[in-house]
């Protein structure tokens, strides 16, 4: 769209941007609010918007729409990544389930008396086993959800930043053509 915006404004045309059709502002569209303080109509708005825009974007090498598609993308591999962290470990009660029963089955036959003690050994060792399995799964998941949260938000701080960064670069750039430029 940009492109299609500067190809307007250098044959010299008067283009409104695909955004101002709509009713909405190219700074509008990016929660950046521009008053124009010397007059200047919504033509030489927009024109201004998008060479700010442009400029912005050369500076600092960011594309404020890219990063909210980032964003959205980020938050959905996040939420992904931690479901699976729930879902982690399953099946790993049943496995200490089932190592327990060995072993107690063992330590019974070997260590217990009466003709059923290997039985009632695999019986405690695989209750046993059962309540490791599932405490080690649960610190697990935890700590898998922990690992996913705290690098989603480094994620997300980082596009907040980048964000920002082009943001201050607009508003400067059109405070520096009259208006007054807030976010």
């Amino acid at each position: 769209m940009l492109g299609r915006i500067i190809t307007f404004l250098i044959c010299g045309l008067v283009a409104v941007p695909a955004v101002m059709a709509q009713d909405t502002s190219l700074s509008t569209s990016m929660n950046v609010h521009v008053f124009p303080s010397e007059g200047q109509d919504e033509i030489q708005q927009s024109m201004d918007e998008a060479e700010c825009f442009s400029w912005s974007e050369e500076r600092t090498g960011t594309d404020p729409f890219e990063l909210s598609n980032q964003a959205a993308q980020q938050a959905a591999a996040a939420d992904q990544a931690m479901a699976q962290a729930q879902s982690a470990g399953q099946g790993s009660t049943g496995r200490a389930a089932a190592g327990g029963a060995v072993a107690g089955g063992l330590v019974g036959a070997v260590f217990g008396s009466g003709k059923n003690s290997g039985w009632k050994g695999a019986a405690a060792g695989a209750a046993t086993g059962a309540v490791i399995g599932n405490s080690r799964k649960r610190r697990g998941q935890a700590q898998a959800s922990q690992q996913v949260a705290e690098q989603s938000a480094q994620d997300q701080a980082v596009i907040q930043a980048q964000m920002v960064d082009f943001k201050t670069a607009f508003t400067t750039c059109m405070e520096a053509k009259d208006y007054i430029a807030k976010f």
